[in-house]
This record gives C-alpha cells, sequence and structure tokens, in this order.
C-alpha cells in the first residue's frame, strides 16, 4: 500500500496544480451550445483562457460576471443576473455552466438562492438549463472541479427525451450507453473510445464529450459558443441509458448519481491504458453486446477483427520497446487519475518509479506501484528527478529538465510547447503503442548520448 504524504508547506515554488474552475470550465467545454460562466473576477476567467487557448490552440467561449472590489463587498447577485441575460441576448447558448471561484467563495454568496431569485424576476429563464457548480479555487485542483461539474451536469434535470422523427429505426434499437469521460482524457482519447464503443453496436453517449469541441477543426461559420459535444438532447437520453461506464475514478461520483437517479447500474475502468487494462474493456463491451442477442440463439463472443490486430500490434510494441524501459528511472508528476494509468503502465514494462508527485487526494493514490506519493509541486518533483532517467509532466516541467539535463516527456495539462493536444491519443490499443514509442524512443536518445 502506498504512503501518501501531503506536508502542507507554506509556499508553492513552480505550482504543478490547477484551480478547481478551469477543471470544471473544461468539463463543460465537452456540451454542445455551452457558455462557461465564472462568478468572479475578470483575472479569474482571463486565467483560466489563456491557459485553455494555449494548450487547444482554439478559441475557447468563457464569460465573466467581473466582480469589483465595490460588488464584492456589496454582493454580486446583480452581476449574476446580468451576466446570464446578456448572454442569452448575445451569445444565445444553449446551456449556461455557472461556476465560481475563489471571490465568491470566500464571500460566501448563496449562488442557489440567487439563482432562484434570478428565475422569479426573469420568466424566461424558468426552464433554460444553467448548471450551477461551487469550485473554490484554494482548495483541491483540476480533476476536483472537473469531477464537480460533471457531477452537477448529470443531477439536472433537463426534461424528458421526445425521440424526434425522421430518424431510422436501427438508431433507437440499438443498445444506448453512457460514457462518463473523465479528466485525463484529451479529446482524442474521447474519440478513440467512442469508436471502440461503436464497433460494438453500441451507442456511446459521452458525458461530457470534448471531441466534438476542442479537438481542433475549422468550422463553416462562427461560434460564440461551443459547437460541438454532448448536445442538450444527449443529455435528455441519459434516462434510457442501460449502463455507464465511467472512465477514470473520479468519475465514480457521477456514475453512481446516474444510478441513484436512473437505477442505471454502472462499472469504474481507472485506466484504459496498457494490454490487460483495454483486454478487460473489450471483453466487457462483448459481453454488454451480448445481451441484446436474440435469446432463442447461442451468442458466442464477439470482438471486432481489428481490435485482435490493434492487439497483436500492442504485443509487438511491447516486445520491441520493453529494452529501453527496464530498470530505468522515471519520476512522474500528474493529476491523480493520469498518475495511476501511467505510472502502471510504466511499472508493467519493467521502468522503477523512481517519484511521484500530485495535486490532490484520490483513493487511487493508495495503490501505487511506489513506496510514496507526494501531494506537492513541481519544486518537489525537481528535489526527487536527481538521477533520473526520464521526467512526465506538462510543459512547465521543462525548467527542471534543463536544468537537471533529463528528458522530458510531455503529459497531461496544461502543455503549450507542442502541436495536436486536441487529437492526441494515449488510450486503447493505439494510443498505448503510441505512448510505449514515443517515451521508448526519449529512452533510446538518452541511453545513445551516454
Amino acid at each position: 500500500m502506498t504512503t501518501v504524504l501531503d506536508p502542507k508547506k507554506a509556499v508553492s515554488v513552480n505550482p504543478l496544480k490547477q484551480s478547481q474552475p478551469l477543471g470544471a470550465a473544461l468539463a463543460f467545454l465537452g456540451l454542445k451550445g455551452m457558455m462557461p460562466l465564472f462568478h468572479g473576477s475578470q483575472g479569474c476567467t482571463a486565467f483560466a483562457k489563456v491557459l485553455l487557448v494555449r494548450h487547444f490552440r482554439e478559441a475557447i467561449p468563457m464569460a465573466t460576471t467581473a466582480m469589483t472590489e465595490v460588488t464584492t463587498i456589496l454582493g454580486g447577485e446583480e452581476n449574476v443576473e446580468q451576466a446570464i441575460l446578456t448572454l442569452l441576448e448575445k451569445a444565445k447558448p444553449d446551456i449556461i455552466g455557472l461556476l465560481t471561484t475563489g471571490l465568491t467563495e470566500t464571500r460566501g454568496d448563496d449562488m442557489k438562492g440567487i439563482l432562484k431569485s434570478i428565475r422569479q424576476r426573469n420568466p424566461q429563464l424558468k426552464n433554460f438549463p444553467i448548471i450551477l457548480v461551487s469550485t473554490p479555487d484554494y482548495k483541491g485542483a483540476m480533476q476536483d472541479g472537473y469531477a464537480a461539474a460533471v457531477e452537477q451536469i448529470v443531477s439536472t434535470n433537463y426534461g424528458h427525451y421526445v425521440p424526434e422523427e425522421g430518424l431510422p429505426p436501427s438508431v433507437h434499437s440499438k443498445p444506448l450507453i453512457t460514457v462518463l469521460a473523465g479528466p485525463m482524457l484529451s479529446p482524442g482519447d474521447v474519440e478513440e473510445i467512442k469508436e471502440i464503443v461503436e464497433s460494438f453496436g453500441i451507442t456511446p453517449l459521452v458525458v461530457p464529450d470534448l471531441s466534438g469541441s476542442v479537438d481542433g477543426h475549422l468550422e463553416d461559420e462562427y461560434y460564440s459558443v461551443t459547437s460541438g459535444g454532448t448536445s442538450l438532447t444527449d443529455l435528455k437520453r441519459l434516462e434510457r441509458s442501460t449502463f455507464t461506464l465511467a472512465i477514470g475514478e473520479s468519475m465514480r461520483g457521477a456514475a453512481e448519481i446516474l444510478q441513484k437517479r436512473f437505477g442505471t447500474p454502472f462499472e469504474v475502468f481507472p485506466r484504459l491504458t496498457g494490454l490487460e487494462a483495454m483486454d478487460n474493456f473489450i471483453m466487457r463491451l462483448s459481453q454488454m453486446a451480448l445481451n441484446y442477442c436474440d435469446p432463442h440463439f447461442i451468442c458466442t463472443p464477439f470482438v471486432p477483427d481489428q481490435f485482435h490486430r490493434q492487439r497483436k500490434q500492442l504485443q509487438d510494441a511491447i516486445l520491441d520497446s520493453h529494452f529501453y524501459f527496464g530498470g530505468k528511472r522515471i519520476c512522474l508528476a500528474l493529476e491523480p487519475d493520469l498518475l495511476y494509468s501511467t505510472s502502471w503502465l510504466l511499472k508493467e514494462m519493467g521502468a522503477v518509479i523512481g517519484a511521484a508527485v500530485t495535486t490532490t487526494k484520490s483513493p487511487l493514490l493508495y495503490d501505487l506501484p511506489v513506496e510514496k506519493v507526494l501531494i506537492g509541486d513541481l519544486q518537489d518533483l525537481e528535489d526527487l528527478s536527481v538521477g533520473a532517467d526520464l521526467i512526465i509532466t506538462n510543459s512547465h516541467g521543462k525548467g527542471i529538465s534543463q536544468r537537471l539535463g533529463v528528458p522530458l516527456y510531455r503529459m497531461g495539462f496544461p502543455i503549450f510547447d507542442r502541436l495536436g493536444n486536441g487529437q492526441r491519443c494515449l488510450v486503447g490499443y493505439r494510443g498505448t503503442v503510441s505512448m510505449l514509442f514515443d517515451i521508448g524512443n526519449l529512452l533510446q536518445e538518452q541511453e545513445a548520448a551516454h
């Protein structure tokens, strides 16, 4: 069992963690027609927007209630109301994601009461979906904010689903399952998971679906809100889902909410990177597909041919690259879900986890292939990475890499000095192959240099 250390440093040097509001905003970006609204100062919103724009290199829709010194003291209800009404008039969103910041959380605004009174004064807001999530940025981290937003997304009542006319019967006859996409998944990862699920004849309802909004694509026209993602119609269909696949331990809470609301059973997959992890996922999908077979016929296990080939390619990649991983000391600084997924893959490849630093608490931290994990910052990573063969963290680890002369494999958020973050895929058989080759090449170069 891994020991979790939380030293409570007086000051963070070269911070690793990102704030809860940023995580919540990222989750909201996976909803179609969404406008994230920060209830706080302009600086809170600007900081989050800059990081998201630099990471995805896309236009990021985001708004703020623009609290000032005066409104902070007197109360921000008028700012919230004006912001919502202005957005409805100018941006015309389908959904608004209202999230708090450290400023308003410290003041102690009764956000539920404020939102209720705003709806009473404005009849046009009576049935308009406004998702409220509490995300104080003085505690927790990006993963916590993302998880809190997803929990509120699946908790909100959007009304009942009405089938659209003109759709082919196959659309309604296919089994529908919910896929809760955790914060460790990039838009490219989500796209890969959707393709895998669809290959089994199952329709995935992904919440939130970043692959439709920040995956890096040009639109024919300008959108002031998110142009893709999980639509309002999709959210109404949650009650029709027969099963929930939660990708990442942080999605367990949202899965439990769906089970409580609609009786939907669920299963949590902490990771989808690695041979055994993907085998378990593929077999689960196969079992789910068989549940819809005609009971009068014998159903044999079914796995599409492409996955047999992809699995063999991963086996070959493991064989080709394990020479470079064996015995190498690798130090990581990532959010808990991503730290768990990556460290276990490296362990399976024969590497030694020299140090593990993370941002916030999680049950997964007690089951890592390392004796101790530290909730800390990038200074802690630098102190622990002396003599390492590889460092894995976000782009802020570049300075550490240069000072220690240790190669850096960029992972997590933000990555602002590399292209393609919207389409990068590190899950599934194919994604695991890509990761192994990328890391293996870095280790090979480091070995050749010495």
